[in-house]
């Protein structure tokens, strides 16, 4: 960090005022600073200021008459930060998140502080730019790439340009000897380019034409809106927003579009540099720490029009924000599970809010949440009933594994298996979904039934054989494969005990040994670019077969993948999850979805042994409402989210009794209120997470409860022993 500017007293006879800083570290709350009287600071000014013995940097939040500490022992402010000031919505959207998740100010105000390094002065950099071509000029493919990039007409740093182009910094350098790239002084901070809203899109359907009329109004009335964009899987819903962020560019306001996993985003970053010209920002944690910085500072200096990012992005400091779309707005990766515990989906809405802006919230199997808003009357409904170009809908069958057996140390059914083999000799693709990574999930003794287990977690070890290696999922412990058994001694009994997509992989290999087959998961799948190879490979008619997680579910169009294979139907029906049979259905459906997108008519084949189980009853016959009319009921009976509230309190520590006594200590200090219920304490049911034991209790109320207010008051009654640590979830996602 650089060196700050202190602000001097010497020979000054003026007055103080108190300034209240909010420091992004999960403190209490803000601290009182002073200045002199005549020092202009702004709130939502970055401020270095004294911390103990360092120097740190938080942000003016308000202004203070007085505190408990007197002005002589307050510390000075040591001067401000050379960047723009965060703005006033960005820190009332701070202070609504603080609240709403329980949880200090700072540590949210963290997440919009990411970048320590977009804080720092701009360094002078050296990049090239494009002169003319010498004669005799040899174009390889490496230097091709390199100049294609390069006629878009802005200078680049010789790094960017090497990773953008695919090329060594050796290319760079001998287009520079040559003559053809010469080196310039570059803008302090990175150059992008805008997007063109008027570029020609794509020729919309008619029903696609009017749900894209209606956003554009939204964008238009310049108004807070939110509208839940229903399309079916290939109807065209990335299209019709894409018309919505063209009008919001025209209006020289900002997007922001969050992806559930923006490492498989490949192919939504192609449709839009396709309508816009131009690839859009993107916001990971992928990118190099100089990317980060410069695309902080340009989302906060309004120089990034769009930006695409996963769940982080909603906490990037716009100041002109115009609209936000969540796609795939169901996804259950939304969801912060550790710090800071929010749903991006539902603080995307409240950002909106504060904004004045439109949010969309796309999805082909949207959550209970938004479709009850819809009917509350809070959302707008906009429906894709079709899929686009004349395409249809994949025909769905049941495979009843009760009456169709799999075969011995098989997880294909002979009628899965035998469509396998047609599709491939009719020269078009397959998918095969299960959602369990490794080789198996379980490694047991089979001579006394020792099962293999993580020292540090109440979960099973699973077989990684690719890697050769035993690995926790939980806190990533790993182990080899032990010789003998660790409890009972005996040699050669670990067997291995179900399947994980590495075992598919092993079955479709024996069975179709001159298939190529592909695996797309989270171990195979690093980043970006990874996941942009597999789906490319697909593209290519490279591989036959793929095999893949719930990763494979995520808006990936491939025109000949004509037959999917669900292998395991039933895998996320057990456990007790209240949105387990939604889940469940989301992921089939949206997995299911992946087929006949082209001119292929496609179909789906699921493996169970529950084929009257209302999700599968729904998908079979098509019937989304059905099962959400059901899904509603149920929860409406019960009063269960959307119809209730929940609130998830985990306690943890190293030590079992502490943390138990500490837990059931809670609970009877809890509040008496017939709209109030509180379950447990109970073991969680990884009663043993990362080494620390762990308990929970489940706060259930009405929706009219002020559930934040309950808790402070509840809490202030109980002392919560330094060693044991309580973690607020509110509107809890895992009952883990």
């Amino acid at each position: 960090m650089a060196k700050p500017h202190t602000t001097s007293t010497a020979g000054k006879n003026t007055g103080m005022q108190r300034l209240q800083v909010l420091i992004p570290l999960p403190l209490a709350g803000v601290y009182d600073y002073k200045v002199l009287s005549d020092a202009k600071i702004p709130l939502g000014t970055f401020v270095y200021v004294p911390l103990g013995k360092r120097i740190v940097v938080g942000v003016v939040w308000g202004f203070s008459s007085n505190g408990t500490v007197n002005d002589e022992r307050l510390k000075f402010i040591e001067g401000p930060v050379d960047v723009k000031p965060l703005p006033e919505s960005v820190r009332r959207f701070v202070n609504w998140v603080a609240d709403y998740t329980f949880s200090p100010p700072g540590a949210v105000l963290r997440m919009v502080m990411s970048v320590p390094k977009a804080l720092d002065p701009p360094k002078s950099r050296v990049g090239f730019s494009l002169c003319a071509e010498p004669a005799n000029f040899l174009v390889t493919a490496a230097r091709k790439r390199v100049l294609d990039l390069m006629k878009v007409g802005y200078p680049r740093a010789g790094g960017e340009l090497a990773r953008e182009a695919g090329v060594s910094g050796g290319v760079i350098r001998g287009l520079c000897d040559l003559g053809v790239l010469e080196k310039v002084a570059l803008s302090q901070d990175a150059y992008f380019p805008s997007p063109d809203p008027d570029c020609p899109g794509p020729k919309l359907s008619e029903l696609q034409k009017f749900a894209a009329d209606k956003l554009v109004k939204s964008i238009q009335d310049k108004k807070f809106s939110v509208t839940l964009l229903d399309g079916v899987t290939g109807s065209g819903k990335t299209e019709v927003y894409f018309e919505a962020v063209a009008e919001t560019l025209r209006h020289g306001r900002q997007v922001l579009v969050l992806l559930p996993e923006i490492a498989l985003s490949a192919q939504w970053l192609t449709r839009f540099e396709t309508r816009f010209g131009v690839a859009p920002t993107e916001w990971h944690s992928d990118l190099g720490q100089a990317d980060r910085r410069h695309r902080w500072r340009g989302v906060s200096e309004g120089s990034i029009d769009v930006i695409v990012g996963a769940r982080s992005a909603l906490f990037l400091p716009f100041d002109r924000l115009g609209m936000i779309v969540v796609d795939e707005e169901h996804d259950g990766s939304f969801k912060q599970s550790d710090g800071v515990l929010y749903n991006a989906r539902d603080m995307a809405v409240v950002r909106a809010k504060i904004e004045g802006c439109s949010a969309v919230l796309a999805s082909a199997t949207p959550s209970l949440e938004s479709v009850i808003n819809v009917k509350r009357g809070m959302y707008r409904h906009l429906v894709l009933p079709e899929r686009h170009a004349g395409a249809s809908m994949p025909k769905v069958q049941m495979i009843d594994l009760r009456l169709c057996p799999l075969p011995r140390q098989c997880w294909l059914s002979p009628p899965l298996q035998d469509a396998l083999k047609a599709n491939l000799k009719a020269n078009e693709q397959s998918l095969l979904f299960l959602n369990r990574r490794g080789y198996a999930p379980l490694t047991i003794c089979r001579a006394c039934g020792f099962r293999l287990n993580c020292p540090n977690c109440t979960a099973w070890l699973v077989e990684h054989r690719f890697a050769e290696r035993l690995i926790c999922h939980h806190c990533g412990f790993e182990m080899q494969m032990p010789d003998s058994c660790p409890d009972c001694g005996t040699k050669g009994v670990m067997a291995a005990c179900g399947p994980g997509v590495e075992r598919l992989l092993e079955e479709v290999l024996n069975l179709l040994p001159d298939a190529r087959v592909g695996l797309m998961t989270s171990d195979t799948i690093r980043g970006p670019r990874s996941a942009a190879k597999i789906v490319e490979s697909v593209h290519r008619r490279e591989i036959d077969i793929l095999i893949g997680t719930q990763l494979v579910a995520k808006g990936h169009h491939f025109p000949m993948l004509t037959l999917v294979g669900v292998v395991d139907a039933d895998l996320g029906l057990t456990g007790g999850d209240l949105r387990a049979a939604e889940r469940t259905y989301q992921m089939l459906h949206q997995v299911s979805g992946r087929a006949g997108r082209a001119e292929c008519a496609g179909r789906v084949l699921l493996q169970t042994y529950q084929p009257q189980h209302p999700v599968m009853r729904a998908l079979a016959d098509g019937d989304r409402d059905s099962f959400i009319a059901g899904e509603t009921a149920l929860r409406k009976e019960g009063v269960w989210p959307p119809f209730g509230k929940l609130v998830a309190l985990i306690l943890s520590g190293h030590q079992g009794d502490q943390v138990k006594a500490t837990a059931f200590n809670l609970a009877r200090s809890a509040p008496h209120d017939t709209a109030i219920r509180v379950l447990g304490p109970a073991p969680a049911p990884l009663a043993l997470l990362r080494g620390k034991h762990r308990w929970r209790l489940l706060v259930k109320t009405t929706r009219s409860i002020n559930v934040q207010n309950v808790l402070s008051s509840w809490f202030s009654e109980v002392k919560i022993p330094h060693a044991v640590r309580l973690y607020v979830d509110i509107d809890p996602q895992s009952f883990l």
